[in-house]
């Protein structure tokens, strides 16, 4: 299940306005408006659907949104350029609408590794690849994570172009990517897989034993569990979409 909150009912309506524009043609893109854009997709997390308390939340993350739309809409940059688009590897995957990247990272443990890339711009002098991640947030990206690490190695094994850049882009506040150190292959991998088989024994045995005895991260599922949610949806990934009443 996907626990629903404002942040990222916000986060999702912005990403999903700007993703679309890699599936055009550059010199398309911004034909048709994507302020309208944005207004429609917003549609999708309205109301309790964005566990939104009151209008007057939603209001005030949807303002956030726009701040944001207009800002690329200011300093476009990257992209107007020419982007990658890593298609479905199979009809069935394309028939079922699963459209995330997706390799088996480990045949001997049989671990498949999947994720959505926001955008990976095409360098055309280099004939490579630069992954960017638009961030909706108000906190910068912590340095243990292991997003940009995933999503080098997705782009690694998903599309035939190599990587030679990766940036987050803090859309709130800045008007182009920020340029961050492409992790190491190898060491990318290993991190991964580490925490992928972790997560694979656990369900195997069924221990499902919190490493911190108990955290924050863990709160609202419980309530969920108690019944203090109530389910609005089902997302593109068949995730039970929850909000907490």
């Amino acid at each position: 299940m996907t626990i629903m909150t404002p942040p990222l009912a916000l986060g999702q309506a912005v990403h999903e306005a700007l993703e679309a524009l890699s599936l055009l043609p550059k010199d398309e893109r911004f034909k048709t408006p994507l302020m309208d854009k944005f207004e429609d997709v917003w549609g999708k997390v309205t109301g309790k659907k964005g566990g939104f308390k009151n209008a007057a939340e939603e209001e005030e993350y949807k303002e956030r949104g726009r701040k944001m739309i207009l800002r690329v809409l200011e300093s476009p940059g990257i992209l107007l350029n020419k982007a990658v688009r890593i298609k479905p590897r199979s009809e069935k995957d394309r028939l079922s609408n699963f459209d995330l990247p997706y390799y088996k990272i480990s045949e001997e443990d049989n671990i498949t590794l999947c994720g959505k890339i926001d955008w990976l711009e095409y360098l055309e002098e280099e004939n490579t690849v630069h992954i960017v991640d638009f961030k909706t947030g108000k906190n910068e990206e912590d340095q243990a994570s292991l997003q940009l690490p995933i999503y080098y190695l997705l782009a690694k094994n998903c599309q035939s172009f190599n990587v030679s850049r990766a940036s987050y882009w803090y859309i709130d506040r800045e008007d182009k990517p920020k340029q961050v150190s492409l992790p190491d292959e190898k060491e990318a991998k290993e991190s991964v897989l580490e925490i992928a088989k972790r997560i694979k024994l656990t369900r195997q045995l069924q221990l499902f034993k919190c490493p911190r005895d108990g955290c924050f991260s863990c709160l609202p599922y419980e309530a969920v569990l108690r019944g203090s949610g109530e389910c609005v949806g089902v997302s593109q990934t068949n995730q039970d979409i929850y909000i907490l009443l």
